[in-house]
């Protein structure tokens, strides 16, 4: 049996101490297959993004241990290991320097990294670019210049540019509209085809997920109360809690659907 890519073993994180602690996160523990796309799911005060926030070693696990391909992660992460475990955040506009231009901040992380041949740079971002779907032109614009979507494709490509093997999602589509969120979750997935991404997909959109997860960890005040595949997790939740997440996700007829995806075919993505 193939060993996972990542592995929590009883994590837990407490802020604070004595009366006043808040348990944050409690005794989480699950695998990460290579390839995968596990979503975290929950209400705003759950826990998973504390839980994201240990994966990618800005906090430290207060108890229990991250694993990455077999090696516990020291609290204080190697450059190696950040290299391998990238962040894309909710909000592309905040998470991206207003005073670089999209070329200076991929270049930037290929530069970190030592990713290429110093000459051959230039080009790398280009072929990023073109990957994520923008022309190599937009390396020039600054952000304030790019729509949402456009931002988003940035901050993914500067995941790509670092070479990571795990990428955390924290709610990456949740600024954006619904035809835009649905093309960007359709890139989401062709890129961990080609690539062989590992993602950890975070939100309390349950219906975001539905069509990318393979598997579904539910949490509530802090602990993980379901995992399971996405199939079971919507068919047959074992919690009532999780069967509430269930009955908000919005219900879209097969019209809807077919209407959304023609026109998401004969859109050009956020022209400028």
């Amino acid at each position: 049996m193939t060993a996972p890519i990542l592995r929590l073993s009883d994590v837990s994180r407490t802020f604070g101490t004595g009366d006043g602690a808040v348990h944050a996160v409690r005794s989480v523990s699950f695998d990460v297959a290579a390839g995968e796309c596990l979503a975290i799911v929950g209400e705003s005060g759950s826990g998973k993004s504390t839980l994201a926030n240990m994966i990618l070693g800005i906090y430290p696990p207060t108890t229990g241990e991250i694993a990455l391909e077999g090696t516990v992660l020291p609290a204080r992460r190697a450059l190696a290991h950040r290299q391998a475990i990238q962040l894309v955040q909710q909000n592309p506009l905040s998470s991206l320097n207003p005073k670089r231009s999209i070329g200076a901040t991929l270049r930037l992380a290929l530069d970190v990294h030592g990713i290429g041949a110093p000459a051959d740079r230039a080009a790398i971002v280009g072929a990023l670019l073109e990957e994520v779907g923008l022309a190599a032109e937009y390396a020039r614009r600054a952000p304030a210049a790019l729509s949402g979507g456009q931002r988003q494709r940035v901050a993914i490509a500067r995941a790509l540019a670092c070479q990571s093997r795990v990428v955390v999602l924290d709610e990456p589509t949740s600024a954006l509209d619904v035809l835009v969120q649905a093309r960007v979750l359709r890139l989401l997935d062709a890129l961990r085809a080609e690539r062989g991404l590992t993602y950890i997909f975070i939100t309390h959109d349950l219906s975001v997920v539905r069509n990318i997860a393979d598997r579904i960890a539910v949490f509530e005040k802090g602990r993980m109360i379901e995992i399971g595949d996405t199939e079971t997790i919507f068919s047959a939740p074992s919690q009532t809690y999780t069967r509430r997440l269930i009955s908000a996700v919005p219900v879209i007829t097969g019209d809807e659907l077919a209407l959304r995806d023609k026109l998401a075919a004969h859109t050009k993505e956020d022209a400028p």
